[in-house]
């Protein structure tokens, strides 16, 4: 599903996330926002490998489990002394609940996500996935839902999960598509985020199996970049095509790959 323009005066997005969640929206996202003039508030709730199980122990023990990344272009009329370390496009602070970030911040999106070594393993979904989106529900009613696809890994990615798949890097993405679906039929609700569409077409590119910089996790230059691009059109409705930020390491010929494997994804969206 394609959502419209947004409509609020500052967008604010709470990832229950990992660090998937982080190589998406913390280091690019933010710019690509800037550069179009739209105010942002990115909410990275972080626990490393964080599988959708692992997410609904730490909710049920309320486990002070998480780091709490903010990334925003929304200047602070005056600096705050509330023990929170501030830095351009950051804010850090750890050991917070994730009942605790629901009931402090406001958000207008709140996404899921699934460890990527169980991203395509159906089994591995329910009933926690559920059990998350009711918690979440119950304290936001008013956010959009959304399911942020992971991607697979590289080909010759020596991540121990990969086994699961056979090392094969197409029957990962087939089962991370199926699962895919599965989540948005058992919940409607949902809105999907298909960075790990926007991954694969990459790879189908000039750009070739160069997207992961240790086989799984995204590089730091048009990695992160394409996965953020994706964020970009589902948060604001506007054609990354058109935006004119690049990360400054990247070429305007990898620029045009990545937003159009963005694009792309996108447009075909509707699982």
């Amino acid at each position: 599903m394609r959502v419209l323009l947004s409509i609020f005066l500052v967008i604010r997005v709470l990832c229950i996330g990992n660090s998937f969640s982080w190589d998406a929206v913390e280091q690019e996202l933010v710019p690509l926002c800037d550069a179009a003039g739209v105010e942002i508030e990115v909410h990275n709730l972080y626990y490393g490998g964080c599988s959708l199980k692992q997410h609904a122990h730490f909710l049920q023990k309320d486990s002070a489990a998480y780091s709490h990344r903010v990334c925003t272009n929304v200047r602070s009329p005056k600096p705050k002394s509330d023990g929170i370390l501030r830095t351009n496009w950051r804010v850090e602070k750890d050991t917070v609940t994730l009942r605790q970030a629901l009931r402090d911040g406001r958000y207008d999106y709140i996404s899921f996500q699934q460890a990527s070594h169980d991203s395509g393993i159906r089994s591995s979904y329910e009933p926690w996935l559920q059990t998350l989106i009711d918690a979440v529900v119950a304290a936001q009613p008013n956010a959009q839902l959304c399911w942020m696809q992971t991607w697979a890994y590289a080909a010759a990615s020596d991540h121990p999960a990969f086994k699961r798949y056979h090392h094969n890097q197409q029957l990962m993405y087939d089962s991370i598509m199926a699962c895919t679906r599965a989540v948005l039929a058992d919940h409607p609700r949902l809105c999907v985020i298909p960075c790990g569409t926007a991954i694969q077409n990459a790879r189908s590119t000039k750009l070739g199996d160069s997207l992961c910089r240790d086989g799984y996790h995204l590089n730091l230059i048009y990695g992160r970049y394409t996965a953020a691009c994706v964020w970009y059109e589902f948060l604001t409705g506007k054609d990354v095509r058109l935006n004119p930020y690049r990360n400054p390491r990247m070429t305007l010929n990898q620029r045009q790959l990545t937003q159009e494997s963005a694009h792309k994804a996108m447009e075909n969206a509707d699982f």
